[in-house]
Parts: C-alpha cells; sequence; structure tokens
C-alpha cells in the first residue's frame, strides 16, 4: 500500500490526517515482490534505520567549541540517574538506563514512547 502524502485529506479542514505508523498495517498474503517465504513486514527487516542513545545536550558558542581539548568535562542537561533518550531516525520511540556489557556500553529500555494517535 503507497501512501501519497497529496492524497491526505484534513480531517476538519485545519489539519492534515496522520499517515499510520507501519504496525497498524496487515498484509495479507505478504508481499508479491518479496522474496519467497517473506510475509507481512518481513520485506523491511533488513532496511538500515540511524538509532542514536543521546545521553544528553550542551549549548556553547562557536569559539568554546573549537577550544574543545582532550580531557575537558562538557556539562550535559541531564541529571545522573536521568533516562536517557532513544532515536531511531531522528524520532524519539524510547528512553532507557545505560548498562555496562562485557565491557560495552548499551541501554536497557526502560519505556516506550508512543506517538498521539
Amino acid at each position: 500500500m503507497t501512501i501519497d502524502p497529496h492524497d491526505i485529506i484534513p480531517s476538519d479542514g485545519n489539519e492534515p490526517q496522520q499517515v499510520p505508523d507501519f504496525e497498524d498495517f496487515e498484509l495479507p498474503g505478504g508481499n508479491p515482490e518479496a522474496p519467497a517465504g517473506m510475509t507481512g513486514l518481513e520485506a523491511v527487516h533488513d532496511v538500515p534505520v540511524k538509532v542514536q542513545a543521546v545521553l544528553g545536550r550542551a549549548r556553547m558558542p562557536i569559539g568554546d567549541l573549537l577550544n574543545l581539548t582532550s580531557g575537558t568535562v562538557l556539562e550535559l542537561d541531564r541529571r545522573v540517574g536521568e533516562p536517557v533518550d532513544i532515536f531511531v531516525n531522528d524520532r524519539l520511540i524510547a528512553r532507557g538506563e545505560v548498562v555496562l556489557i562485557d565491557n560495552a556500553l548499551g541501554v536497557t529500555l526502560t519505556e516506550i514512547v508512543r506517538a498521539d494517535r
């Protein structure tokens, strides 16, 4: 199913309707163009996405940014223990806690953020 943004009709004359998320779609019989054995959303499982875990943010003038050196401490807008934000393709989807697993940092998801529908 392809949705053209030009085909979206405003619901009350002021605001356009939101395009549903992929999870709202069921593809009976699968995608005829998908490789054999793939049904539903399996056809998009290999599509790469950008995932970011944001510990916090800082704002500074460019001059201060250019003066940063190794060992400089950068103060972020978060406190210790506050959840980190998880973004997928620049969209907030979850919050979590930073964990250490075999000398590698990871994030345990503690809250899934759902957009209002």
